[in-house]
């Protein structure tokens, strides 16, 4: 393995890597607009620029290999000049717009001027007009004259979701970013392009002009799109109290797993966030006698839930009982659900697939058919009865209480089974079919709102953690379960998902590796 010096400091890298990514193995930061560690290397904006011993010229980073016995200076003053002098050339045309700039607070131009700028301009000429605020997709927006031509969005439409929308146009100082032809930016992985732009000429329609990303908070967390599990980061705002309406989740983010999507997620996952804040069980329904739905409290609900089982566990038996988990739950909160219906309760009737439920768009690429993020989960823990027997014993008579989570059933067939059924329970987060036809509703938190595992459906077990407090009412279903199980007369000892996860895997959450472990290697 080659061994090289970067600022006095000495690292062994692998064969072919470059001076750029030996830098970063000693945590040192070089500037770079158009390298991007999951693309192509273009060299074209030039500032990276490292000095070498014994080379004449400056040599880029992103491009240069690392050879043994190299000597290598980022932050030298010959560096800083040329450093200098890059920015100065990228802003000849650049608009001085970063009031309105929705990159402004994330912009690696404004960074880097930040550190190393030529503060007092010799530009004296007009600024070359281009296209401003260009809607080139569904969800992005073009500003030409910010652009730097780093080229990063065109090699991903080339090279990642190989769907060749933009290109460069034109040449020398006329050359610009545009779309080809005919087309428009609609890839399933379109707002990719997002992120990978280090200035904002590329910007997110659905959150420009919402927040300034100084007021954003972030959390780690799983999106629950599909079951493919990519890692994401949710960007939020709780500086302001929550109105009906509003939004508390403001955007999100890939966040890079080698094992699982890389850098990258998928459009349906990026911007399917909308039911975190929207149209959700805000509080406990109890079916009334005029038929209507009317607000109650927690303490009366879980009573009322309490009774109708244990008073249907007594008079009928446990296969009067029929339980349908969700494939959106954790593990935790469906390890709970097989405890207090399975093991204390003695219930077998506990399924958890939506037979109606078709497959959504699958590619070769990150997108899964199964729109669920913890089917896995709810398979190995033996949750696997079918759910269309369960449905069809509670409309007959046999099952005569059916508790339902998150599931809405928009089959009619389904429905006409739900209609006849004795008793319905349904706990969730949002408004949907199978409400209509529930007695009682407990309004759950979303993966948003707690903290929790998904198991992915390559069988990788990975954790989300709570970006804010549950909406409302609405209690996190770790804690609506404990509290059915103590109103019922079981007991049980968890203060949190942590605790259960702790009894279910034997390792607290400190001990999940960053990216997540195949369930084979991580239980004892």
């Amino acid at each position: 393995m080659p061994a090289i010096e970067i600022n006095g400091q000495v690292v062994n890298v692998e064969p072919g890597s470059t001076v750029i990514q030996a830098a970063e193995n000693l945590g040192i930061s070089v500037p770079r607009y158009c390298y991007h560690p999951g693309l192509s290397i273009a060299g074209s904006c030039r500032i990276c620029l490292v000095e070498i011993e014994r080379m004449p010229k400056l040599a880029i980073a992103c491009y240069t290999q690392a050879q043994d016995g190299m000597k290598v200076t980022t932050d030298s003053e010959k560096v800083r000049q040329a450093r200098k002098s890059m920015l100065e050339f990228l802003l000849v045309n650049h608009p001085l717009d970063c009031p309105v700039c929705d990159q402004s607070g994330e912009c690696d131009l404004q960074n880097y001027y930040m550190e190393v700028g030529q503060y007092d301009s010799r530009f004296l000429e007009n600024k070359i007009k281009r296209k401003k605020a260009l809607p080139i997709g569904p969800h992005v927006i073009l500003d030409q004259e910010r652009c730097i031509l780093c080229t990063r969005c065109t090699r991903f439409c080339e090279e990642v979701s190989k769907s060749n929308e933009l290109g460069v146009f034109h040449r020398g100082n006329r050359s610009v970013i545009d779309l080809a032809p005919g087309k428009a930016l609609d890839n399933p992985y379109s707002g990719n392009v997002i992120d990978i732009c280090p200035v904002g000429a590329l910007t997110e329609r659905e959150f420009r002009f919402q927040c300034r990303v100084w007021y954003l908070s972030t959390q780690e967390s799983i999106c629950n799109g599909c079951a493919r599990g990519c890692n994401i980061s949710i960007h939020y705002n709780t500086s302001r109290p929550y109105k009906a309406g509003g939004k508390r989740v403001q955007r999100l983010k890939p966040r890079f797993n080698p094992f699982v999507n890389r850098w990258w997620i998928c459009d349906e996952g990026r911007f399917g966030y909308e039911f975190i804040d929207h149209n959700r069980i805000e509080f406990p329904y109890l079916r009334v006698a005029g038929g209507e739905l009317e607000v109650s409290d927690w303490k009366k609900v879980v009573q009322e839930v309490s009774t109708a089982l244990k008073t249907t566990l007594e008079k009928f038996g446990s296969e009067s009982i029929g339980v349908i988990a969700s494939p959106q739950l954790s593990n935790e909160e469906l390890y709970l659900i097989q405890k207090v219906f399975g093991e204390l309760m003695g219930i077998e009737q506990i399924g958890y697939r939506n037979p109606w439920e078709k497959e959504g768009f699958q590619d070769d690429f990150l997108m899964q058919g199964d729109k669920n993020p913890n089917s896995r989960g709810a398979e190995e823990l033996g949750l696997t009865f079918n759910v269309r027997n369960i449905l069809e014993e509670a409309a007959s008579g046999k099952i005569k209480v059916l508790y339902i989570f998150q599931h809405n059933f928009e089959s009619r067939e389904a429905q006409e089974m739900l209609e006849e059924a004795d008793y319905v329970i349904f706990q969730g987060t949002n408004w949907n079919k199978t409400v209509e036809f529930s007695n009682l509703v407990l309004p759950g938190a979303t993966h948003a709102e707690e903290d929790g595992t998904f198991t992915n459906f390559e069988g990788r077990l990975q954790r989300y953690q709570q970006a804010f407090l549950p909406l409302s009412d609405s209690k996190a279903d770790v804690e609506i379960l404990t509290g059915l199980a103590q109103e019922l007369g079981y007991p049980l000892p968890y203060l949190s998902a942590e605790d259960v996860f702790m009894e279910w895997s034997g390792s607290p959450y400190g001990e999940l590796e960053e990216f997540g472990e195949l369930i084979e290697e991580h239980k004892p």
